[in-house]
C-alpha cells in the first residue's frame, strides 16, 4: 500500500480527480491501495445529505459537491485530511464494519496523544467530551467534534475518507452547520490544549493504520 503525503494546500478538484482515477486503476487490478494525507485550502464541501439551509455563509469560501456520504463540512490549512482508497473486494464488504474501522482509527490515532474520542449514535464523526463547559440546552455535557468522516465507494473500492482538526480557524466552521448538528461544537487538537502539528498526526496514523486495517484484521 502508498502511503502519499502532500506538503502544501491541494486544490480540491485536483484531490477529486486523483482519487477518481486512483479507485479506477485499483478497481481494475492495476494500481496499490493509497492513504493520502494533505490540506486544502479553505472550503465547504456538501454530501449527499446536505441541506441548502445548513450553508449559512454562502459566500465565504468555495463550495464543492463532494458526492460523499454526509452533510456539509469545513475543510481547510491547519486540519490533516487523510483520503482512503481501499479495495474492500480484499478486505470484506461490509460497508459499516469499514465505517466503523475508519473510527477505531481515528481514535487509536487521538490516544496517542491522550485524547479520548467517541462515537455517538446519531451523530457521524468523532467527539471528544467537553467538561470545562456548560451544559448544553438539554442539560447534556457538552462534546465537540474533533474529527469527521465521509465515504464514497465506487467497485468496492473507497474513497475520501476522515478528517482531523490539528489546528485549523474554528472560526471558519461557523460558515456552515458542520453535518447538520447545531447542539455540539467543533474543537481540535491544538484547541484542547496540545502542541501537536500535522507532521505528530501524520506519524500517529500511520502508526495506528495497521493496528486497524492490517492483515489479522480483515
Amino acid at each position: 500500500m502508498e502511503w502519499k503525503i502532500t506538503d502544501g494546500l491541494t486544490d480540491y478538484n485536483d484531490a477529486v480527480a486523483f482519487m477518481e482515477a486512483r479507485v479506477a486503476a485499483i478497481a481494475a487490478g492495476e494500481a496499490d491501495e493509497c492513504v493520502w494525507l494533505l490540506e486544502h485550502p479553505p472550503l465547504y464541501t456538501a454530501g449527499t445529505s446536505a441541506r441548502i439551509e445548513d450553508l449559512t455563509d454562502p459566500d465565504r469560501f468555495p463550495v464543492f459537491e463532494a458526492k460523499r456520504g454526509g452533510e456539509y463540512t469545513y475543510h481547510g490549512p491547519g486540519q490533516r485530511v487523510a483520503y482512503v482508497m481501499l479495495d474492500l473486494n480484499k478486505r470484506g464488504k461490509d460497508v459499516r464494519r469499514f465505517v466503523k474501522q475508519l473510527e477505531e482509527w481515528v481514535i487509536a490515532a487521538l490516544a496517542e496523544f491522550n485524547v479520548h474520542g467517541e462515537i455517538r449514535d446519531g451523530r457521524v464523526g468523532v467527539w471528544v467530551r467537553r467538561n470545562d463547559k456548560p451544559l448544553t440546552a438539554s442539560g447534556q455535557p457538552a462534546e465537540d467534534k474533533v474529527a469527521a468522516i465521509g465515504l464514497r465507494l465506487r467497485k468496492w473500492v473507497s474513497f475520501h475518507g476522515i478528517s482531523i482538526n490539528v489546528e485549523p480557524d474554528l472560526e471558519h466552521f461557523s460558515g456552515i452547520v458542520p453535518c447538520g448538528i447545531t447542539e455540539h461544537g467543533v474543537t481540535s487538537l491544538v484547541d484542547l490544549g496540545l502542541p501537536v502539528t500535522l507532521m505528530d498526526v501524520d506519524t500517529a496514523l500511520r502508526k495506528t493504520f495497521s493496528e486497524v486495517f492490517g492483515p489479522n484484521r480483515r
